[in-house]
């Protein structure tokens, strides 16, 4: 089971990473960023938009945030113009580190109930596990931008852990 230093741990990854390449994706054009791809939400832009959407779902679930509007569909779409896209991700990275800091360890030892619409049902696991299951979808997503951000000439900084300074 994962534990409070933990989820703080990962949430100022989240935020570094987020910058890191936000940074390297300022460097193309809208139409480069917009480009299809190839990737599961096709885009630069959209995936980001679709990672900030799903990182707004699970917050609404663990902190009783306001849950963002759509469905995984219409997170693409969320935010049409770069700099709004920018400026939600770095509040709502804020919002995330908040969050951790303020849990109390024994609220990862609780189940969580909730209604996935990915998956059509209500669905109940352990919050540890949920909170892992966040930490790892923004990092499966951060990977894919960093892909195409790559194969656009973008040159995204350093990714590894140990790199980041704590």
């Amino acid at each position: 089971m994962i534990d409070k230093p933990y989820v703080q741990l990962m949430s100022r990854y989240n935020e570094w990473q987020n910058a890191n390449l936000y940074g390297a994706a300022d460097k193309l054009s809208d139409d480069e960023r917009r480009r299809e791809r190839g990737a599961f939400f096709g885009s630069i832009h959209g995936t980001l938009d679709h990672l900030l959407w799903g990182d707004q779902i699970w917050m609404s679930r663990f902190a009783g945030m306001p849950k963002p509007e759509g469905g995984i569909k219409g997170s693409v779409s969320r935010h049409p113009v770069w700099e709004d896209l920018k400026r939600e991700r770095a509040a709502f990275d804020r919002v995330i580190i908040e969050w951790a800091a303020g849990i109390e360890p024994n609220w990862l030892e609780d189940d969580l109930t909730y209604f996935s619409g990915a998956a059509g049902r209500e669905i109940k696991a352990a919050k540890w596990l949920l909170v892992t299951h966040m930490f790892n979808h923004q990092t499966h997503h951060r990977g894919q931008v960093h892909c195409m951000l790559t194969q656009s000439g973008a040159k995204p900084g350093d990714t590894d852990l140990p790199f980041m300074q704590l």
